[in-house]
């Protein structure tokens, strides 16, 4: 695999961690609940696609990181997880 495909893949996986790093905080940190409470609530709510959206902020960060070390590929990789996720949290939103 070429060094383009691994740093677009390295990327997407780091970008997926940021995501459920942030929702793992969200969930933990700004819920007044325990953890199995709170998604249990999530779940009954039908607010899948807002806490996914919610979380998917870090993954600003980790893109201007790469962009700042000059680590294009990679950024391109956090930004394609990142339209991932927002289609994703689109179709929660109607389904």
């Amino acid at each position: 695999m070429g060094t383009i495909k691994k740093d677009i893949l390295i990327g997407i996986f780091i970008s997926l961690f940021a995501t459920a790093a942030g929702v793992f905080l969200y969930v933990e940190y700004f819920s007044s609940q325990g953890f199995n409470e709170s998604l249990k609530m999530i779940q009954v709510g039908n607010l899948e696609g807002k806490i996914l959206s919610l979380a998917a902020i870090p993954n600003l960060f980790v893109f201007f990181i790469f962009i700042k070390k000059k680590q294009d590929n990679r950024a391109k990789g956090v930004l394609f997880a990142t339209i991932l996720i927002a289609l994703t949290t689109l179709i929660l939103k109607f389904f």
